[in-house]
């Protein structure tokens, strides 16, 4: 087993534990760019190692009620057969060169499509009065819920990325009035299903490295368990600032961007991020640390 890799794993778990986001997004990319795994084996070995993972987090919200079962349900009935839909794509398309650089693609795609999750979900944040939770009715849309799931649950499949942050985007489109700790559990607990649905068709299909799969899993595992902890202290809004900064390199990196382009845009992202942080925990101190 690969030590460095477990070291990386623990620091992704310990992020998913701080933010509900960021496994794929973060792990898969990692496994490309500096493990040299290719993208389907990386995206196939994250999604095994997720589907152990996030459950951790899950059990914590489901025992402080913070988890609406009806969305969760909704959302299932779309992105689970989706998910699998689309391994099966991958599986059509075959395993060569092409098809590793299209994942590699679409890849960094949904890494910019993460990127704007945790910017709405900030905006989001800011946007409550005072910062604080507002336990407001929310009325379920079971056909959008439904098809939204879907289109998150095919990416997921794909790619491996968005079974939290991309998912994240979907209920604050359709349930902006839901509380910010609902939200990240109702996201989590519908993370279960889409992220087993997604990694039983890549173990089906033979794309999963057993390897890979444990060493990520033997750092994840406890790296969540010692987030979850951490998020009552930890500022959750600069997390997210830190962690919107990271995906974003990775995503330049993967689409190909050259060194000045990539190292401009982290500069600016640095610096949105930053400022962003500091006028959220200016206007807002509790939104900040949700």
């Amino acid at each position: 087993m690969n030590p460095v890799l477990a070291l990386a794993g623990f620091g992704v778990g310990i992020v998913v534990g701080l933010t509900g986001m960021g496994g794929g997004a973060l792990m898969t990319p990692i496994l490309v760019l500096f493990f040299g795994v290719p993208p389907l084996a990386a995206v196939s070995s994250d999604l095994v190692a997720s589907a152990v993972m996030k459950p951790f987090g899950g059990l914590v919200h489901v025992r402080r009620g913070s988890v609406r079962w009806p969305i969760v349900g909704w959302l299932c009935v779309g992105s689970i057969p989706s998910a699998f839909l689309g391994v099966v794509l991958l599986r059509v398309l075959g395993r060569g060169a092409g098809v590793q650089h299209v994942v590699q693609l679409a890849l960094g795609v949904a890494l910019m499509l993460a990127v704007v999750g945790l910017v709405a979900k900030t905006l989001s944040a800011a946007r409550r009065p005072g910062g604080t939770d507002h336990d407001a009715p929310v009325r379920v849309r079971p056909l959008p819920t439904v098809v939204l799931g879907a289109l998150g649950g095919l990416v997921v499949g794909l790619t491996s990325v968005g079974s939290g942050s991309l998912i994240i985007v979907v209920l604050l489109a359709l349930y902006p009035t839901l509380r910010a700790r609902d939200l990240v559990g109702t996201d989590l607990v519908q993370a279960i299903p889409l992220v087993a649905a997604a990694a039983l068709g890549h173990v089906l299909f033979g794309d999963l490295h057993l390897d890979i799969a444990a060493a990520v899993l033997v750092g994840s595992v406890p790296g969540v368990l010692l987030g979850a902890r951490l998020s009552a202290y930890a500022p959750g809004g600069l997390v997210r600032a830190a962690l919107a900064v990271v995906l974003l390199a990775s995503a330049l990196k993967l689409l190909g961007a050259g060194s000045v382009l990539l190292v401009a845009g982290v500069a600016v992202a640095v610096a949105v991020a930053a400022g962003g942080s500091y006028l959220l925990r200016r206007r807002h101190p509790a939104a900040a640390m949700t």
